[in-house]
């Protein structure tokens, strides 16, 4: 639906060009010919899901380090300028921060040139969807000149909800929402909640689809009178952008009934670490939180000098680690379990928009997870 109504009809509705990736003859092969094609078409804007964001920043981040630790220090200190700079967007060069401005100018036309050609030379933006944006990501875009802003919608809203757009954007954040549209926020009682408190995201508008085809059960659990309860989590922050935190049906649930979102933490793991590929956390009403990652297994033939590394990763985030505080200790993983094969869409664990399958996941590995 997104790749319909955003990809095709507005561009054809503001006569633009539109170019498609060059299919191979397996999913392998049509994924190493978008580096190809972006040469070849020199985009402007680029629609895209987090898992190809990341895959294109391990590959910038590769592809640094070969050029010796000269110049990958050089490039990790642009980039550290670069977020000092920028903040989260919208405050960009607030504060004393505007003193950075001719080094931020120096490092986007000398170091990071090389990459915005790598990306085609034109690029001005990217449009991430299907899955959340991790916050880290959004930032090393931003910090390159080719900001990735993260847009919210479903099939069933035709399909956007909200957006970030170059002129009003949040980074964290789902955007602005379409116009006209109405969204509120609902606790588990269906009561309305205040701004900034977070709840299932309903809304109404004419985008919102009459029904499922042929299945009246589904369409009067998903619209009552009107509404279509999206599933979804999330809250509006004051100033209008909206934030989603995950699904619904995916919270953690502690022991003492307590609820979490795993999605951010799980996108945040990913993305810091360089032997964790996927991750699903994991908790049913337990003590303790749990989870099922997918290693890198070509840094290391030794299983245990991986299972060293993974704790390592994992420890981070705990105690007196470099990440500590920024997640709750109870919803990281107090152990796990090491994936017999990647999260993928052969074995169902993924789908079409590259969104880990949970129940798929929690299937394959339930006597573990037991």
């Amino acid at each position: 639906c997104f790749a319909h109504v955003v990809g095709f009809y507005i561009m054809i509705a503001s006569g633009e060009t539109v170019a498609t990736v060059q299919p191979g003859k397996t999913a392998l092969e049509t994924l190493k010919n978008i580096p190809i094609n972006i040469k070849e078409v020199k985009p402007h804007i680029l629609l895209s899901v987090p898992a190809l964001a990341k895959n294109f920043k391990k590959n910038i981040e590769t592809s640094v380090k070969a050029k010796g630790k000269v110049a990958e220090w050089l490039f990790n200190n642009g980039l550290k300028v670069s977020y000092f700079y920028n903040k989260d967007g919208w405050n960009r060069g607030y504060g004393f921060s505007f003193l950075a401005y001719p080094l931020v100018a120096l490092v986007k036309n000398t170091l990071f040139k090389k990459v915005a050609e790598a990306m085609g030379g034109e690029l001005k933006f990217f449009v991430g969807g299907g899955a959340l944006l991790d916050k880290e990501l959004q930032r090393f875009y931003y910090a390159l000149g080719i900001p990735m802003f993260q847009g919210y919608g479903l099939s069933e809203a035709t399909p956007v909800i909200s957006t970030n757009t170059p002129k009003r954007h949040r980074l964290g954040s789902s955007g602005i929402l379409v116009k006209p549209l109405d969204l509120k926020i609902l606790d588990n009682e269906g009561n309305e909640l205040p701004i900034g408190a977070s709840g299932e995201i309903v809304i109404k508008g004419e985008n919102v689809m009459h029904g499922y085809w042929k299945n009246p059960k589904a369409t009067a659990e998903t619209i009552k009178d009107g509404w279509l309860h999206t599933g979804d989590l999330g809250y509006m922050h004051k100033d209008g952008y909206l934030y989603v935190l995950g699904r619904f049906k995916s919270l953690l649930i502690g022991s003492d009934g307590e609820k979490y979102s795993p999605e951010e933490i799980e996108e945040t793991i990913v993305t810091q670490s360089k032997v964790i590929q996927q991750i699903m956390l994991y908790n049913n009403q337990s003590p303790y939180t749990i989870a099922v990652i997918v290693a890198d297994k070509s840094i290391t033939p030794e299983r245990q000098k991986l299972l060293d590394l993974i704790t390592e990763d994992l420890n981070r985030y705990k105690g007196k680690g470099e990440y500590s505080g920024i997640f709750p200790e109870r919803w990281l993983p107090a152990t796990f379990i090491l994936a017999k094969e990647p999260f993928s869409e052969q074995n169902k664990m993924i789908n079409s928009t590259m969104k880990m399958v949970r129940n798929k996941v929690e299937e394959a590995y339930k006597q573990e997870i037991e």
